[in-house]
């Protein structure tokens, strides 16, 4: 392994540092707050409960701000809710009719990650009473309402199916029905308008508002992931920061809107899309010193203006479910656009290259991480000429250094520099050996462990599948709990991320002969930063899916059987040597066949031209 070898596994060091996380919250902190948290929940609904009692008992008609008599019959502010429920085999969906909103979503075959390890076999909850609203803010004379302070009446109720309306006054009205399919993760919504005027319902909103809640082992490793995409009709997918509070007013009209996290998504396709007029998404983070930050993700906050058909009606299909690509696909063909396999070149590998042969294992009845193992063996077999190559080259280079250790005694100060760079040049000719030739391998190799390392922390499949000591692969695995948050490192001891760790130190120092020392005042020891690098990799790793620290190990522990069959069996280090001092003999004797390069030639024309600058400056 040469010294450009080493800088491109130093950068690629690097490019994973920016992805890790700094600092989490402990496990025993994190279930302080939820127990804060579930005490203030009950210590709310019993407040609630004594509100609507003198509620009640106080209860006095006053007429509402802003609305004729006529409304104020219709139109009279409620405390008091109903709830209902539709369901299917996926789903089950909690309505309420108070403005004929989603109260709540249950995904009925999967559960959270407490309720996993636990062996409870409680739906999820995507978000509940409080959580989440879906009103409209509607134009009523020259005020505006918000259609959730108003109670509906229930026009019809089946199973699968509940149609809501909210009378304005004797002759408008607002309907709102909602339509399980029987299968899967969609739900039909409608927004009927009855008596309403086609310029009256173009400047109505939609004010849509959720705070999914912690589902996974880790709310920080689910919040660094969750924000809401969205596709715009003629610029195309888009997405708020992921990282940090954002917020954007829509620049085009929208096709579709989602309010994704880690591994579920809540995605609202409108019929006849979203109007670019007024219509804003914003995505707010929790401060450190909020109770919520523990219990939930994020909060979505979208105002999305309504485009009607000439019947009035607004349509809509809304999916709340996985983040499966398959599932997501079947849905619609760019739904998948939401997972964040990664960008550019390294999004196209996960979707065209890594995805589909991980699939087709898992279709042979593997299990996941008998899958895992063997996409990573493919996938080192297609690199293994690339390895070849590498190998091929650190021993030429570790055969040359000798000669190059001479050229830098020959050549010791900084005026030679020039004279001992052509003089490697023609060292580099005459053997056939290249410093470069180990470099372009490796930036092959990149973009492919760049994939994969977005590709398994994304991938649904790892979701809450056991692998040897890993409960769960879509998180960390603890061999050892602290109890106690170390700053940067966490509060447990990950044994995936050691034994990566440890493989890439060993692979390292099966390569450390072949690393050049530096010969300028300044550089940094290559050595020494090819040693701190596994080191760092406990950090940056032990709060990661252990799915992904286990490919890493696989795929070095691989390697290092690679480099020692090649080695053992394929390549001589004596016969290499034999023939490149053969091809040197050869070029020595024949001077005609020494053909120069350009960069060569160029070296050779700047040693000339410096040559000339320092018998001026003499003069």
């Amino acid at each position: 392994m040469d010294r450009n070898t080493v800088i491109g596994l130093f950068l690629l060091g690097l490019v994973l540092t920016v992805f890790s996380v700094y600092n989490q919250p402990s496990q025993a902190e994190i279930d302080a707050e939820n127990k804060k948290i579930e005490q203030a929940d009950k210590k709310k609904e019993v407040d609630e409960k004594k509100q609507k009692v003198t509620a009640e008992k106080n209860k006095i008609k006053k007429p509402t701000v802003g609305l004729n008599l006529t409304e104020q019959k219709y139109l009279s502010p409620s405390t008091e809710e109903k709830l209902f429920t539709i369901e299917n085999d996926q789903l089950r969906i909690d309505l309420t009719d108070r403005g004929g909103q989603v109260h709540a979503v249950y995904l009925k075959k999967f559960h959270s990650y407490k309720d996993y390890v636990a062996k409870k076999d409680n739906a999820l909850c995507l978000f509940k009473g409080g959580d989440a609203s879906n009103q409209l803010l509607v134009d009523i004379g020259d005020k505006t309402i918000s259609t959730s302070k108003y109670k509906c009446t229930v026009l019809k109720k089946d199973a699968k199916s509940i149609i809501f309306e909210l009378p304005i006054n004797e002759k408008k009205s607002i309907q709102f029905s909602y339509d399980l399919t029987k299968n899967g993760f969609n739900i039909k919504h409608k927004i009927s308008l009855k008596g309403f005027s086609p310029q009256a319902s173009k400047n109505i909103q939609l004010k849509w508002k959720t705070a999914f809640r912690k589902t996974e082992r880790l709310a920080s490793e689910q919040q660094r992931v969750t924000t809401i995409c969205y596709e715009y009709k003629n610029e195309g997918f888009s997405y708020l920061s992921e990282t940090s509070a954002d917020y954007e007013s829509a620049e085009d009209d929208l096709n579709w809107i989602a309010y994704k996290q880690s591994y579920f998504s809540s995605i609202l396709h409108p019929e006849k899309g979203f109007s670019k007029n007024n219509s804003t998404v914003n995505v707010a983070v929790y401060d450190k010193s909020e109770m919520k930050q523990f219990s939930h993700l994020k909060d979505f906050a979208s105002n999305l203006t309504l485009v009607f058909n000439q019947q009035q009606e607004a349509k809509f299909n809304w999916y709340f479910g996985p983040n499966d690509y398959e599932i997501l696909g079947a849905s619609n063909k760019n739904y998948p656009d939401i997972l964040n396999f990664g960008w550019g070149l390294f999004r196209w590998i996960n979707l065209y290259a890594v995805q589909p042969i991980f699939n087709v294992i898992i279709s042979m009845g593997s299990t996941i991480g008998w899958a895992i193992l063997i996409l990573t063996i493919i996938l080192k077999l297609i690199l293994m000429p690339i390895q070849w190559k590498m190998f091929v080259s650190s021993v030429k280079m570790k055969i040359l250094k000798p000669e190059i250790d001479t050229l830098n005694a020959k050549f010791p100060n900084k005026e030679d520099a020039m004279k001992k760079q052509t003089e490697m040049m023609t060292l580099y000719k005459e053997s056939g050996a290249s410093p470069l030739a180990g470099c372009i391998p490796m930036l092959i190799q990149m973009p492919i462990l760049l994939a994969v390392f977005r590709f398994f922390p994304a991938a649904f499949e790892l979701r809450q599948q056991p692998f040897l000591w890993a409960e769960d692969l879509s998180s960390y695995d603890s061999i050892w709990d602290f109890g106690v948050n170390i700053w940067f490192y966490g509060d447990h001891v990950s044994l995936f991320t050691l034994l990566m760790a440890a493989t890439t130190l060993l692979f390292t120092y099966m390569n450390s002969g072949n690393v050049q020392q530096p010969t300028q005042p300044g550089m940094p020891n290559m050595k020494v930063i090819m040693y701190i690098f596994p080191f760092m990799m406990i950090f940056f790793f032990n709060n990661y899916s252990s799915g992904l620290s286990y490919y890493y190990f696989i795929s070095t522990l691989v390697s290092i059987l690679i480099m020692v069959v090649i080695k053992r069996f394929f390549v001589n280090e004596d016969k290499l040597k034999e023939k490149m001092e053969l091809r040197k003999a050869k070029l020595t004797a024949n001077p005609k066949e020494k053909k120069k390069s350009r960069f060569q030639l160029k070296l050779e024309e700047m040693q000339k031209l410096q040559q000339e600058a320092l018998k001026n400056k003499k003069r």
